[in-house]
């Protein structure tokens, strides 16, 4: 199992374990993932949750580059497993707080972009490597561009490894809702989980549902775009491969795990 879950006292912390690997996203992770969130629409123990990264040095890095992921030749379907792997696209409604602990890159943002908020040590940062790598950045940016200022996510996105998004700037411009010291984010969120876990739990699930409803054309109408923007905008595979065997020590702080395959 790549993914663990802890129930305590109505709060699940989901911890994704992977450290060796920065907990890049493999395609047995997705799934666990997804199914995992889908367990707790029926599970009247867990009342609010916790998404994390194990071993401290990265939150999740995006999905693993190793793994295989076949395309369909049409360039109005993709087949994407990151899609799946947040609380919302498995129509869980129940509270979400993703404590970031160190990296959070690429597909990452899959799942920051499905938390309610976020709660980060100060030594954590963001970035999206993908056009660095010659890959368009869809998905992530429209999930990105609902939590913080268009021009902050577009200088994240469009700098791609060149630019890193310290927590501090997160938590200015209101990505971030607390700040932490190093390695102390998930207890953090627990704690304010708890809080969440003591409410009634209907009345807070409709909440969530409204907050979500506030944004959700705009989103969906952008997420529909994106798998022809990504067929379009992205180098063909062998040249993604190239930019990124090429990369550099500073490019590859994430550990070789930053961004999508190179399978479109």
């Amino acid at each position: 199992m790549t993914v663990r879950t802890e129930i305590e006292d109505g709060v699940a912390l989901v911890t994704l374990d992977r450290p060796e690997r920065h907990n890049a996203v493999d395609l047995d992770t997705a799934a666990e993932l997804a199914a995992v969130w889908r367990a707790f629409r029926f599970d009247d123990a867990v009342r609010a949750a916790v998404v994390t990264g194990a071993g401290g040095r990265a939150f999740c890095t995006g999905i693993d580059r190793s793994a295989d992921v076949p395309q369909p030749p049409s360039p109005y379907s993709l087949d994407d497993p990151m899609i799946r792997i947040g609380p919302k696209a498995n129509d869980l409604w129940k509270p979400v707080i993703a404590a970031v602990d160190g990296m959070a890159c690429g597909g990452a943002f899959y799942l920051l972009g499905e938390a309610e908020f976020l709660i980060a040590s100060e030594n954590s940062t963001f970035f999206d490597p993908h056009t660095t790598y010659g890959m368009v950045s869809a998905y992530e940016s429209i999930y990105m561009a609902q939590r913080m200022p268009l021009g902050e996510i577009a200088r994240l996105a469009l700098m791609g490894t060149a630019e890193r998004l310290g927590a501090p700037r997160a938590y200015e411009i209101g990505l971030v809702s607390e700040l932490t010291a190093p390695g102390a984010a998930a207890e953090v969120a627990l704690r304010r989980a708890a809080v969440l876990a003591a409410q009634p739990t209907e009345p807070v699930q409709g909440t969530v549902r409204a907050l979500w409803a506030a944004k959700e054309a705009a989103r969906t109408q952008a997420l529909a775009h994106a798998p022809q923007l990504i067929a379009l905008g992205n180098l063909p595979p062998d040249r993604q491969a190239g930019l990124f065997a090429a990369r550099t020590r500073h490019d590859d702080r994430g550990g070789g795990q930053e961004g999508r395959p190179p399978v479109r």
